[in-house]
């Protein structure tokens, strides 16, 4: 069937002339597809390079939330994203950081207020609170938090685990929507209680596979796709919504049904009616495919435009200068020994496990049963550095640190010994934040200079360097995907055990712990 679009929009189904016509007859057109919940700044990458790589994928709008930067740099950081988002055919829609920082133990480099935040109330691209990480604050009916989810109807949620009557109190709270959903049972239990369930697939979050089950001609349009957090790297490789339909195909998922979470779904969680469906009205973004069941996307239109690739642009960078102080040898030592807390890394899941150990402190690193020296560095204050042990890295010489820590970002290192530790925090901060891997004499780096979280690079330089940070930690032993791994050991609102600047965190608890557990 024929349609026709004028102004970026779509004027109807049938026959029409136009001014330009495209003949597209042996191939099949599907509408512009939508991530529902996305950080960028996990791609590594700045705005405009996001935007020119998964816009070749066929995703045309994007629900971006961006903590990230708002926990480096404020609400400049959210300017940042809302004018750099401005720069780009890609629609970039903002839910603002509803946790800045995430949890009140937390020190970052700012602190949102909804005083703070209701001043993007109204703003063009923003369109909503994003997840509201603080679970504890809203199930105690915390002021701040309260007022902040007072500013917008669109509540996105974060709540790993919860379930119950928390859950229900959580949900009556406002919140509509999760994506921390790492179960079938629990997907089940926060659809059944009205919530829209955000399947996600990023680097290493992945979900995917075990929650689909829960999809059915019934339960699609409570269901979307999420990337969350995703590497440059894992963009070009596999792609970005484009692959969440191939993987749910693969699985068994009917194409239309996959096809409606990539699209509509979306579109009506957050209340987008103008796209999300080939219809009258709607924006004309829309994607040609020779085969839905391969579902590889050959050509991309913007409202009406066929989108060409674009050559690169040096983005701008936002200003967020390191003021860590590398630890000396002495701050970053631990004493005594016992049964100690130590974080489980748990494969393909960004929660972890808090395993308990008996360990003496003088043979740390344990390279035989895998537990590893954890170091968070304080960047914004030069306060000093928290000390934790974590299981599952596999590292046996060298070490790994990045200036990408979820969510205050702070710098956080993992290493076989202490020298290695501190030669690895010394090069985050000699770079002015970044990604390396050190053993010996030997340094590999991604510099990050936008904020310390994403590098002005064009893409396929990053993945290069992504490549070549890889190379070299697996060359130490390291896990897949080292440094996503990496980023997550100090975001305290995710079970079970963290390390932050402050040492060892029980998010069960919520409250800092001791390593040792007598």
């Amino acid at each position: 069937m024929d349609f026709a679009v004028k102004n970026g929009r779509i004027v109807g189904l049938g026959e029409y002339e136009g001014r330009r016509e495209y003949n597209l007859s042996g191939t099949y057109v599907v509408p512009g597809l939508i991530d529902a919940h996305v950080h960028i700044e996990s791609s590594l990458l700045a705005p405009t390079e996001y935007a020119r790589l998964v816009l070749a994928h066929g995703t045309t709008t994007v629900i971006a939330d961006p903590h990230e930067i708002a926990n480096v740099c404020g609400a400049s950081g959210i300017e940042y994203m809302l004018a750099e988002g401005a720069r780009t055919p890609l629609d970039i829609l903002i839910m603002l950081p509803a946790c800045v920082p995430a949890t009140p133990l937390d020190m970052g480099g700012a602190r949102l207020t909804a005083d703070d935040l209701a001043r993007f109330r109204g703003r063009e691209g923003v369109i909503g609170l994003a997840e509201v990480m603080n679970v504890p604050g809203v199930l105690s009916g915390d002021g701040d938090l309260r007022e902040k989810m007072d500013l917008f109807p669109v509540i996105d949620g974060h709540a790993p685990l919860l379930s119950g009557k928390d859950l229900n109190a959580y949900i009556y709270a406002g919140v509509q929507s999760d994506h921390e959903c790492t179960s079938l049972s629990e997907s089940k239990e926060k659809l059944l209680r009205g919530m829209y369930i955000l399947m996600r697939e990023g680097s290493t979050e992945r979900n995917l596979r075990e929650l689909l089950p829960l999809v059915n001609a019934c339960t699609a349009p409570r269901c979307c796709f999420a990337t969350d957090d995703r590497h440059a790297d894992m963009l070009v490789s596999e792609g970005h919504i484009d692959d969440c339909i191939r993987k749910a195909i693969a699985s068994g998922l009917e194409v239309e049904q996959a096809l409606r979470m990539a699209t509509l779904s979306a579109a009506e969680r957050f209340g987008l009616h103008d796209r999300g469906a080939l219809a009258p009205g709607r924006l004309a973004d829309f994607c040609i495919l020779d085969d839905p069941d391969r579902f590889e996307v050959r050509r991309m239109f913007k409202r009406g435009v066929e989108v060409i690739g674009a050559g690169y642009h040096p983005p701008v960078c936002p200003m967020a200068t390191l003021r860590a102080r590398v630890p000396e040898p002495h701050e970053i030592r631990i004493t005594g020994r016992g049964e100690a807390r130590v974080i489980g890394i748990v494969p393909g899941q960004i929660t972890t496990r808090d395993l308990r150990f008996a360990v003496d402190a003088a043979k740390i690193p344990d390279i035989e049963r895998d537990i590893l020296k954890a170091v968070v560095t304080d960047r914004y204050r030069a306060t000093g550095s928290g000390v934790g042990l974590v299981h599952g890295f596999g590292l046996r010489e060298g070490a790994i640190a990045g200036s990408v820590s979820h969510d205050s970002h702070n710098i956080v290192a993992v290493g076989v010994g202490d020298a290695d530790i501190i030669r690895a925090i010394g090069e985050v901060v000699r770079l002015g934040g970044g990604l390396v891997v050190v053993s010996g004499n030997d340094v590999t780096a991604l510099p990050l200079e936008c904020a310390g979280l994403m590098s002005a690079l064009p893409y396929d330089e990053v993945v290069g360097r992504l490549e070549a940070l890889k190379k070299h930690a697996r060359r130490l032993g390291a896990i897949d995907n080292p440094f996503m791994y990496l980023s997550f050991l100090a975001l305290t609102v995710i079970p079970e055990l963290r390390v932050t600047e402050r040492g060892v965190f029980d998010v069960r608890a919520f409250s800092d712990v001791p390593l040792f557990c007598d």
